[in-house]
């Protein structure tokens, strides 16, 4: 089975500043033809490289929802991309049968447990990104990716294969 994983872990540079974020254990599982890339807010349409962009008023399901908004540093609502981009995301999951998904941490849209907090000052919050929300209310399971589960205690990790 395959594995969804976050474009920027495989080393794309699709991330907010034109940048990636190479991680060893997702390369390697890309290198096995064992993993699928997504990025969501490539999926959605935003461009590479955008400003950042950070949830207001809630958590991803609360965007979904309509409850919360994704606005950029330059307080531009972009929670409309956000949330193709998460849409898109699952069509690809549901197409390949994927069960299971590695995306980066602390992302608006892929992070899980943890999240921005609104006031682009790196502080955090609990909560989940769009994407990631998306992925569990359609029976995926997310982690990080370091490989720490959603609601997992420190240090604790989960097997990816």
């Amino acid at each position: 089975m395959k594995i969804a994983v976050s474009q920027c872990l495989a080393g794309e540079a699709c991330r907010y500043d034109g940048g990636s974020k190479p991680n060893a254990a997702v390369l390697e599982l890309v290198r096995q033809g064992e993993a699928v890339c997504i990025c969501p807010e490539c999926l959605g349409g935003l461009p590479t490289p955008r400003e950042p962009s950070e949830i207001i008023g809630g958590e991803g399901a609360d965007v979904l929802a309509g409850r919360a908004k994704v606005l950029n540093r330059a307080g531009q609502d972009v929670s409309e991309r956000f949330i193709q981009g998460a849409y898109a995301a699952l069509a690809i999951c549901k197409a390949q049968g994927i069960g299971y998904a590695i995306l980066k941490a602390r992302s608006p849209s892929c992070g899980t447990g943890k999240i921005y907090d609104g006031s682009f000052s790196g502080a955090l919050r609990g909560g989940d990104g769009v994407t990631a929300a998306l992925l569990k209310q359609n029976g995926i399971q997310v982690v990080t990716e370091s490989l720490r589960p959603y609601g997992g205690q420190r240090g604790e990790k989960a097997e990816v294969l």
